[in-house]
């Protein structure tokens, strides 16, 4: 069975943002699939490149750990928009989540990530984000 770009792409924010399950994620991806995030800072959580699934499950699960990260998505008001390429294999998510933070304060942050796939698992993604300062500290403006 081959999984539309859609129903990859919601899986994986499925596994993600809303189970936040390591285990899940990772087996979204290829075994020797890559996860980068180019726009981390030095010392962020997340780090800017995971290579594998053992390494993706670890590295991803300890950023959903981390109680800097723990506002909540509100899925009603986020968005995204899918766009496919010439390539069949690459498709690219724009996406704008609203946060809410425990205060019940409120912003959008704005993110791409770019998918590489093949037979329906994840070759390569790569998510650009800016960490904001008040998310990084756990409030949200």
């Amino acid at each position: 069975m081959t999984l539309t770009h859609k129903e990859i792409f919601e899986r994986y924010l499925y596994a993600g943002a809303i189970s936040r399950d390591p285990d899940a994620i990772a087996a979204m991806y290829t075994e020797d699939g890559v996860f980068e995030a180019p726009l981390v800072p030095d010392g962020h959580p997340l780090p800017r490149r995971l290579e594998g699934r053992a390494a993706i499950r670890e590295g991803i699960g300890a950023y959903h750990r981390d109680p800097a990260y723990q506002g909540t998505v509100d899925f009603e008001q986020s968005g995204y928009v899918l766009h496919d390429t010439v390539d069949p294999d690459v498709f690219i998510a724009e996406i704008d989540t609203v946060l809410e933070s425990t205060t019940g304060q409120r912003m959008t942050m704005s993110l791409v990530w770019i998918f590489r796939v093949r037979d329906g698992q994840i070759v390569r993604l790569r998510d650009y984000f800016t960490v904001l300062s008040s998310v990084e500290s756990g409030k949200v403006p």
